[in-house]
């Protein structure tokens, strides 16, 4: 049996392509859904472009017929735009029908009882999918890119072998598995022997072999891993044949101060890249500021404070360290960009660091790993168990989709960083509360 999916506003913002992802059944697009998305389609940001790309969308399908009647898509289904029922018998009157969310509530509402067919409104507004719970209109958040994020994948594992193999292991420098082991590509291991508990090595997963770390015990610009966690990303962050890297942690994991450090290590010691770019989303935790005066630069250093704060640390044995870090910048060997302006960029030979990347959406994600080109190694940080984004979780944020869906790509690597290192009390206040 088909069903009728209503669309709120905010799901076609998250992902224009939603709109192709109910396969047979018909979607029906409340005319208030069209009025939110004139709204937006002038901001200059993601939300802005998902708003033009969306008008876009459906005025291609209107070259097909009639969207008030209804429009075949290309994969199958039917998509409407619903101009009807915007005050159906019934619906309460304590519900402003003035307001956006409760017409489209009340097109959902009137639907189901016209049809008596399965009628599903699809949100990521929360506050919604309680009101239609109340009034009886099944509602659903839009799980198409959702990650079940407690199994996510957390780039280790542990290994029992025998006494010949971690022998072998140390001689060889290599052990073949073969298909004896189910790994994915990059993905780091704890051998124990079986005989002695206490006798142990680490070692990465590659083309059916597990090798020594080579890299994770090196001091990447006057910083050493302090735990197997941080020895594990430094490996992945200093192996330039690993082209992604994905690193997940509490705050105090230490996962910026590792991305940078090994960024500077191969921009201005190696060699191996030309620039430094580190961006992160412009998502306020609680309060915006609201308009901030001043130029690009201006404007963008209170979001970028923390990195500017990781890199003073960094730099803390030189005793002119502002003037030294104003000069690179000036310089462009680091540069500092908002992900807005990223966008149509393409970015060769660069070490490009995403700061806080459980604040985008996968859309978010796949618009800027495109971005990277020949020679470019890039890096997204963040803990997906602190997102300020109003319609992203721990499963539907970009960042767990990356891990997710990376996993088993030659040139990605993951690992999840567990143990706080910044200081006691911020082991504490992240373990605690």
């Amino acid at each position: 049996m088909t069903k009728t999916y209503v669309m709120d506003t905010n799901v076609l913002l998250h992902n224009p392509e939603a709109l192709f992802t109910f396969e047979d059944n018909e979607v029906v697009v409340p005319l208030a859904v069209i009025e939110e998305i004139d709204n937006q389609k002038k901001r200059q940001d993601e939300v802005g472009r998902n708003a033009r790309i969306v008008s876009q969308m459906l005025d291609n399908l209107r070259s097909s017929g009639s969207l008030a009647e209804g429009v075949s898509m290309p994969g199958g289904g039917v998509v409407r735009i619903e101009v009807n029922h915007l005050n159906g018998p019934d619906f309460p009157k304590a519900l402003e029908p003035q307001k956006h969310d409760n017409r489209i509530l009340a097109v959902a509402y009137a639907l189901g009882l016209k049809t008596g067919q399965p009628v599903v409104l699809v949100t990521k507004d929360l506050n919604l999918r309680i009101k239609a719970d109340v009034l009886g209109v099944p509602a659903e958040d839009f799980c198409n890119d959702k990650i079940a994020y407690h199994q996510l994948y957390n780039g280790t594992g542990e290994l029992r072998v025998g006494r010949d193999e971690m022998d072998a292991f140390f001689q060889n420098g290599k052990l073949g598995v073969n298909g004896s082991l189910q790994a994915h590509p990059n993905q780091l291991f704890v051998l124990r022997s079986h005989t002695n508990p206490s006798q142990s090595a680490v070692a990465r997963y590659a083309r059916g072999n597990l090798w020594p770390l080579v890299r994770g015990d090196t001091v990447q610009w006057g910083v050493k891993a302090l735990n197997k966690e941080q020895k594990f990303a430094v490996e992945l962050l200093s192996n330039d044949d690993i082209k992604v890297v994905t690193l997940v942690g509490r705050a105090g994991t230490g996962k910026t101060l590792l991305a940078l450090a090994v960024g500077l290590e191969k921009v201005l010691e190696q060699r191996a890249y030309a620039r430094l770019l580190i961006t992160r989303p412009v998502t306020p935790m609680g309060d915006d500021l609201g308009y901030l005066p001043g130029s690009k630069e201006e404007k963008l250093r209170p979001w970028m404070q923390p990195i500017h704060d990781n890199l003073e640390y960094l730099f803390k044995d030189c005793a002119d360290r502002h003037d030294v870090l104003d000069d690179l910048i000036q310089r462009n060997t680091i540069e500092m960009e908002a992900l807005t302006y990223i966008r149509g960029r393409s970015i060769p030979r660069q070490f490009i660091v995403c700061d806080e990347a459980q604040n985008l959406s996968p859309h978010m994600i796949k618009s800027l790993i495109t971005r990277v080109g020949e020679g470019t190694k890039i890096v997204f940080t963040g803990d997906p168990e602190q997102i300020d984004h109003p319609y992203l979780d721990a499963s539907s944020n970009g960042l767990s989709y990356l891990v997710e869906k990376m996993k088993g790509e030659e040139i990605a690597g993951h690992v999840t960083l567990v143990k706080g290192e910044r200081s006691k009390v911020a082991e504490l206040g992240a373990r605690l509360l």
